[in-house]
Formats: C-alpha cells, sequence, structure tokens
C-alpha cells in the first residue's frame, strides 16, 4: 500500500486544468491503486488526481463501499438544484453548505478504458459534481457566497501553518487520529452512510 501525500488549498496543482487520459498504462494503474489507498486512509470517499499532485483526469469515489474509477468524466446532464454540506481532503476541517444540481449524468471511462455512465443524484450525485470540479482547477469554495468564502479562508488561515509545503502527510499518527474520528462518527451514522462529502 502506497499511501500519497496530499496536496492542500493554495498548491498551484489544485488550480490546473487536467490532460485527458488516452491510453491506460501499468504506472496509472498504480496511481489509481495508491489513490484509493489514499483515499480510505484519509477517511474520504472521492479524491482526484490534482489532489495528489497528479494532472491526468482521474479520480476515484467509494460509498457504501462501491469502487468506482472515474477516467475522463463529463458531466452530460445536470437538473434541479439541492444543498449538502461539503469538506475536501485537500482543505481538512473545513465545511460549508454548497448548492450544486441535484441530479447529474456522467459519462466516463473505466480503469480498463471502457465507457461507463452514471445517474447521480443525492450524495453520489454531490460526490461526482465535487470531484469533476476538482479536475478543473475548482474547488467546492469556489461555490460558496463571498461572506461564506472570507470566512471560510479566516478558518484556513488559522491551520494553513500546519502544511508549510503546501502537503498534507498520511503519517501514522495522523491517520491513528482519523480513525479515532471516525469511529465517533460511526457512533451516530456508519461511514459508508455518510450525509456529507468530503
Amino acid at each position: 500500500m502506497a499511501l500519497l501525500d496530499i496536496s492542500v488549498l493554495g498548491a498551484p496543482i489544485l488550480r490546473r486544468e487536467t490532460e485527458p487520459v488516452l491510453q491506460m498504462t501499468s504506472e496509472l494503474r498504480q496511481l489509481v491503486t495508491d489513490m484509493f489507498d489514499t483515499m480510505y486512509a484519509a477517511k474520504g470517499i472521492g479524491l482526484a488526481a490534482p489532489q495528489v499532485g497528479r494532472s491526468e483526469r482521474i479520480a476515484v469515489i467509494d460509498l457504501e463501499k462501491s469502487p468506482i474509477t472515474l477516467i475522463n468524466p463529463v458531466i452530460t446532464m445536470r437538473s434541479g438544484r439541492s444543498k449538502r454540506e461539503e469538506g475536501c481532503l485537500s482543505i481538512p476541517d473545513i465545511h460549508f453548505e454548497v448548492e450544486r444540481a441535484a441530479k447529474v449524468v456522467v459519462e466516463a471511462r473505466d480503469v480498463d478504458m471502457n465507457p461507463i455512465t452514471f445517474d447521480g443524484a443525492d450524495l453520489f450525485g454531490t460526490c461526482l459534481q465535487h470531484e469533476i470540479d476538482h479536475l478543473h482547477g475548482r474547488l467546492f469554495l469556489d461555490h460558496l457566497s463571498i461572506l461564506k468564502r472570507r470566512q471560510a479562508m479566516r478558518e484556513w488561515d488559522e491551520q494553513k501553518d500546519d502544511f508549510p509545503d503546501l502537503l498534507r502527510r498520511l503519517t501514522p499518527e495522523v491517520i491513528a487520529r482519523l480513525q479515532a474520528e471516525d469511529d465517533e462518527l460511526d457512533d451516530d451514522a456508519p461511514a459508508h452512510h455518510r450525509t456529507d462529502v468530503r
């Protein structure tokens, strides 16, 4: 298992457009595996390649123990509006309610480059939109009002010094703390029934 460093708010890679994947390689397959391992260790439900310092158009998601790899995903349909609390592995411990499309249709390729289509609503729909945003240099903060964005930045200013090189390293100590926090959440709702995005 290889755990990757997670780029945090302020890292230029998080604001860059990704490059489409033209061919699957053994190196990219390993990247997908490492992304899943990193996401699980960080107690997240989604992770995009820019968050681990890569420029490929790849994201991984796992809700209800159903891992999904998205290669070159595109949202082809949006409908309705809904609000849900979101966080981000690249902006730890900061959560805000975000308004997005209530339902989306996403077309992508799987890890074998076969075409796949997902109808996403509720938490899954929000997660799809959140991760695809990452692939185009957007963060959930961009969907907030100016006042809420300023509040988020004030909160981030209080902890950004913990990441002087703009990297979040999943050390054994960090993983143990995240596990303890996740165990507390499990007392109320199991991780695979989580209602927020992070």
